[in-house]
């Protein structure tokens, strides 16, 4: 795997509709409406699935 992506510090992500309302739905649910949030944890839960981190 190239790993020369690890050390950027953004990165753009499309997300389809029903995407981003899942991620508004745990904005506001789980994170006082903070959409960055809602993003990092889904993440966080995305990476733990596939045993990244």
């Amino acid at each position: 795997m190239d790993e020369a992506f690890l050390n950027l510090e953004e990165v753009d992500v499309e997300l389809d509709e029903a995407l981003l309302e899942a991620v508004d739905d745990k904005a506001f649910a789980d994170h006082r409406d903070n959409r960055d949030a809602a993003v990092r944890d889904l993440l966080d839960e995305w990476l733990k699935q596939r045993g990244d981190c």
